[in-house]
Formats: C-alpha cells, structure tokens, sequence
C-alpha cells in the first residue's frame, strides 16, 4: 500500500540554545494513504471557501475570528478515523546532552526525526516523505535519512524524502496545526479560554482524552516522549 508522510517541527531551538523558548522539542508528522490526498485537500479547499480562509494554515494563527474555520479542521482529521493519523515526538530539553550527537544538534534534530518516523513504517508498505524546508548546515541530512530508514526497513520502500515550502502544502500545514496543538499540552503554553484552547478542546473531546503522553500502540493521534535518561 502506498502512504504519504506530511511532517514540520516546533521549537528546534531546544538543540541550539540554553534558554530554549520552551521546554520540548516537537517534530510532527501526518500520514494517510495517497488515494486520500486529493479528497483530504478538496475538503480543506470547501472549509476554506465556507469561513473565507485562504492564509496559510497554521497554529500560530489560531484566533477568535479563525476558531471555526480551525475547529472545522479538528473535524476533518477526526472524520478519516485510522486512515488521518498524527503521531509527534518530544524531547525534553533538560535530558537532552547535545555531546552525544558529536555536539551537532543538526545531527540530533535527524536523530529524532528518525524515531519519529522508524516505528510507523510497517512491512510491504511503499512511502513518500515530506519535510517541512529546513537550512541545514549538512546538504545531506535528508538523503541519510532516507538511507538509515530504508536500511532498517527492508521489507518496505521509502521512495523519497523531500524538503517543500509549507506555505505551499496544505497537508504539512495541517501537521503544524495539529503539532501546535500536542506542543501547546506538552510544553504548558495553552491558554485557557482562548481561541487555541478551544480548538484543543474540540479534539480532546473527539479522542476522549487530554493529549498528553500515550502508549506506543495509539493509532489515531500518538504522542511519543521519548526518555533519553533510560528508565521503565
């Protein structure tokens, strides 16, 4: 079966600064078959046409006068069931020893982006990948990428990994909306009463649980905090 993966990132600054603006690192990622992807697409262009919508898509636009359009897209997600899946991960930036990557907090950032993605990739499957642009300082961090998955992957094929403008690809815009909204949970920054708090709302109420941490096993919308001290 072929799938496509729609991926973007929150708070990189956690592998580059001491005094990051928040506490975890968020890398997200979008997946469903492709066959759903000019449907997904055409349903966001309707939700756009019916609240007069066209700006980018994205978390940090999340307002009052948006919070429908917004809640609309919630829905939209929760309506594919297991065929619209979110998974994201978590680093927390007091674990986190950037010694460990060869002082390179590119090379972790990659690091991470490989876990994120690694446990997804089921056998038999074909995958096509889309990063979120990114400057990097190594040209080459998307192609080892591609490689250390295809290695570790043999009985699946990651057919590509590409980096794409976000602000041209509405599915890697739906993942930030979506990832805004796990980091919002995670890093303590959502504000009650608010219009972000209400879209958050609408999709603790869709799940039937506060995002927080889950299980590995979760489907829909996985959250994986990785524990880089070790630990059960």
């Amino acid at each position: 079966m072929k799938f496509e993966v729609y991926c973007d990132e929150a708070n990189p600054d956690v592998l580059t600064s001491n005094k990051p603006h928040a506490q975890h690192l968020m890398i997200g990622s979008l997946w469903l078959p492709d066959k759903f992807r000019e449907e997904i697409k055409s349903r966001i262009t309707a939700l756009r046409r019916q609240h007069e919508a066209w700006g980018e898509i994205k978390w940090s636009k999340v307002s009052p006068n948006r919070k429908d359009f917004y809640v609309g897209l919630i829905d939209l997600f929760i309506s594919y069931g297991d065929n619209l899946r979110f998974r994201c991960i978590a680093v927390d930036h007091t674990q986190l020893n950037v010694a460990l990557h060869d002082n390179d907090g590119e090379l972790g950032f990659y690091k991470f982006y490989y876990q994120l993605l690694h446990h997804w990739i089921l056998d038999f499957n074909n995958y096509r990948i889309f990063c979120d642009v990114k400057s990097n300082r190594d040209l080459q961090r998307l192609p080892v990428l591609a490689r250390c998955l295809s290695r570790t992957n043999l009985t699946s094929c990651i057919s590509s990994i590409q980096s794409l403008p976000s602000n041209e690809v509405v599915l890697i815009q739906l993942c930030d909306l979506l990832l805004g909204a796990a980091s919002s949970r995670i890093n303590s920054k959502l504000r009650e009463g608010s219009a972000k708090a209400a879209v958050v709302q609408r999709l603790e109420l869709a799940l039937g649980t506060k995002l927080a941490p889950t299980h590995k096993a979760e489907e829909k919308f996985n959250i994986f905090k990785i524990r880089l001290h070790g630990g059960w």
